[in-house]
């Protein structure tokens, strides 16, 4: 078992003597969002300790994440989806995720409450790497002294995680944010280990793109990414192949405004992607996303955005 929803689902798999963690684990906690260099440095920790100790490594994770909790829209917009972001620990080398609902209820938990019901009964943890700021527990009463001072009464140890820099700079998902935001992708790659790409389901749009010569595959976005605009980008089709196309993602303010999303142009590419999944890699922005006057403007600055596209790719 490589995924378990919910700390009731883990205390089921406990009582029930199924669960791949009943010998122990040595687990992490984090939001994890992007899964940057970072992170993974993080997870090497987890991996090195579980090998030795030979325990399943476990990390530890939320949905929603708590500030999309407390802040709703008006949270950062996130690197990876939930689906995108599970594949890459698993790339990394943990053994089993935990994704636990945040909510009222677990906002409320107290500190003792948390080590107790989810470290030590439910995933019995031998070892934990946390940061030495991380604050758990209601109203964040709890933090790394109070865990080293359980640990040592209940066996357990508890380890801090290392400090990653990349150019000097503290690698963090905020900073892999503005790095995108600012469009500075070469920057962002190297915060995250590998180029830029956003995973997600193709859906059925409004045909607008077939109608003016330039059909595309539509997909819808949860909540805002942390990029707006026209690139250059690279697909992974579901077979695994690659093909390169423009790429326009926000919220399509000539024809709709409301509803972000990322419309995909692949060159010579011909078929259906509807219902399947796409990869999409952000290689290099073409423009800002504006506002046309008509859908005739729209579509001779599409023309242009694939002949720019194609250039772009002739170089590189």
């Amino acid at each position: 078992m490589r995924l378990i929803r919910g700390l009731a689902n883990l205390q089921s798999l406990s009582r029930q003597g199924t669960s791949p963690l009943a010998s122990g684990c040595v687990a992490t906690i984090g939001n994890f969002d992007g899964v940057h260099v970072g992170h993974r440095a993080i997870i090497n920790q987890v991996c090195d300790k579980a090998r030795e100790l030979k325990l399943p490594g476990v990390a530890i994770v939320f949905e929603p994440q708590p500030r999309e909790f407390f802040q709703g829209n008006d949270a950062p917009p996130r690197l990876s989806d939930f689906r995108e972001k599970y594949r890459l620990l698993l790339d990394a080398g943990i053994d089993t995720v935990l994704c636990l609902r945040f909510d009222e209820q677990f906002r409320s938990y107290s500190a003792m409450g948390f080590i107790n019901d989810l470290l030590i009964q439910g995933l019995g943890v031998r070892h934990l790497v946390v940061g030495d700021d991380f604050r758990f527990g209601c109203d964040r009463a709890g933090d790394f002294e109070l865990l080293q001072r359980v640990g040592q009464e209940c066996s357990f140890s508890v380890e801090n995680t290392r400090t990653i820099t990349v150019d000097g700079e503290r690698v963090s998902s905020t900073l892999v944010r503005e790095s995108l935001a600012a469009n500075q992708l070469a920057r962002a790659e190297s915060l995250l280990g590998r180029p830029y790409a956003i995973a997600g389901k193709v859906i059925y749009g409004r045909q607008l793109g077939r109608q003016i010569g330039a059909p595309t595959a539509n997909i819808r976005l949860k909540r805002q990414a942390p990029l707006r605009g026209v690139y250059v980008v690279q697909a992974e089709l579901p077979d695994g192949r690659l093909c390169d196309g423009v790429a326009n993602i926000g919220l399509r303010p000539t024809v709709d405004g409301r509803q972000p999303s990322l419309e995909v142009h692949l060159f010579d590419f011909a078929g259906t992607l509807y219902g399947q999944r796409l990869r999409v890699t952000f290689r290099h922005p073409l423009r800002d996303e504006v506002k046309f006057s008509s859908v005739d403007a729209l579509k001779a600055q599409i023309a242009q955005d694939m002949v720019d596209a194609r250039q772009w790719l002739a170089g590189h």
